[in-house]
């Protein structure tokens, strides 16, 4: 018997794979066949999450807008939050005096202070005839620590002295509303402020011609006018009010008790920033979470449709399913196939829903900052979308989708292709 050649290796034992699993992108590229099979059902579904999901970013997106609208407004300055306001009952009468102002300048916590002598007077604009207008005389750090500022030019300063005016008082002035704000910049104002005394009557003081440096657009805002000491040839001694304030955020609320808690000495009303934007985030958060309920209802409403149209996908696709596994495909590829599926429909969805979502609060916002812009008050932003907000929305919407083919993949990975042929 002949023997093989030393070189002589035997041939290797024919080694055959079992594992059918598809690869991530083969699932891919299966679960996009759906747009091409049923093109209209699935533009369908997804056009229905995206209703849902867009729902969900506009109102929440509103629910943003109108906090940064309240708190921003109530934050703005540099001192906004440490800034208490205090004055006196409007029923007392009572206004304050130096010795009052100097008195609680001494207290432990007071960073600074700045008083507000708001007294009646008689402005004129050019040649125009007077207006009663309430007048405001403040200090130049009054701007910072209230955190007002003009919609139209800027607040006076020590070195460029000016008048800040309202829109009622423009309209007192009989300055028509089509008349451009900002034209009315370094216009001159003149007349007279009425000094209230301690005995009850008023003194008349000159206000010398000092040029508009600033328009409050704000219709809401009653006719007053602000203006520097520079303005007046005496500097008032009696306060309306005056803001305080407070040399860190601790002393915000001993300062608070100590002007106008039970048993204080001074008797103030104290309205403290912190506290109302810590008000006007409840407010906010509860507008926003109401919102966000409207908006999950109608997310619900789409995941329902999303579910039922899956469903009747896999009553379809049983013979299908069949032939998978006639040809090898393994029960978790059919489960993973049905979970892709969905998977792109809630992703999609979720894309065109954040994008109708953004879009729509984009278009608004550009409208009303168009509209706000021509009447001469600053842009308006109605809507914010926090990007965070908006990835957690997309996540939710491919959870959604996963979720709601999880039951007919399951059912879908559990026939055996004897079952699927019979039940087609």
């Amino acid at each position: 018997m002949e023997q093989p050649p030393n070189n002589y290796s035997a041939p290797k034992k024919l080694e055959v794979k079992t594992d059918h699993s598809l690869s991530a992108w083969d699932l891919l590229k299966l679960s996009l066949r759906v747009f091409r099979t049923k093109p209209t059902r699935t533009i369908l579904t997804v056009l229905g999450m995206s209703v849902g999901i867009g729902t969900v970013v506009f109102l929440v997106s509103l629910g943003y807008g109108l906090q940064n609208l309240l708190v921003g407004n109530l934050t703005s300055g540099e001192s906004a939050l440490l800034t208490l306001d205090v004055s006196y009952t409007p029923e007392s009468k009572k206004l304050i005096d130096t010795e009052t102002i100097a008195k609680i300048k001494a207290l432990p916590g007071v960073d600074a202070l700045t008083p507000i002598a708001e007294y009646s007077g008689e402005i004129s604009y050019g040649k125009q005839t007077p207006g009663i207008i309430d007048t405001k005389i403040v200090q130049p750090s009054y701007f910072k620590f209230s955190g007002l500022t003009p919609d139209i030019g800027n607040v006076f300063t020590a070195e460029a002295p000016g008048v800040i005016v309202s829109e009622q008082a423009l309209q007192i002035f009989g300055i028509a509303s089509s008349t451009p704000r900002a034209s009315l910049i370094g216009k001159e104002v003149s007349g007279k402020v009425y000094y209230p005394k301690i005995d009850g009557t008023t003194e008349e003081v000159l206000v010398s011609k000092i040029l508009i440096s600033g328009i409050l657009t704000d219709e809401k805002e009653p006719p007053l006018i602000y203006l520097p000491y520079s303005a007046v040839p005496k500097e008032p001694t009696l306060f309306r009010n005056m803001l305080i304030r407070a040399a860190t955020p601790d002393d915000v609320d001993v300062l608070t008790e100590t002007l106008g808690g039970e048993g204080s000495e001074f008797g103030f009303i104290v309205s403290a920033k912190a506290q109302l934007v810590r008000d006007a985030k409840k407010i906010t958060n509860a507008i926003t979470t109401v919102l966000l309920v409207f908006g999950t209802a109608a997310l619900i409403v789409s995941a329902i449709g999303m579910f039922n149209t899956m469903i009747v996908g896999f009553l379809e696709r049983i013979y299908e399913v069949g032939v998978m596994k006639s040809l090898g495909a393994t029960d978790g590829d059919v489960q993973n196939l049905f979970l892709m599926e969905s998977f792109m429909i809630g992703f999609l969805g979720g894309i065109s829903g954040i994008t109708l979502g953004i879009g729509t609060g984009s278009i608004i916002n550009f409208a009303m900052s168009t509209l706000s812009q021509s009447h001469g008050s600053k842009a308006l932003t109605l809507f914010i979308t926090p990007v965070w907000f908006a990835v957690a929305t997309l996540v939710l919407s491919s959870c959604i989708g996963l979720i709601s083919g999880y039951w007919p993949a399951r059912n879908a990975s559990k026939l055996s292709p004897r079952e699927a042929f019979v039940r087609k």
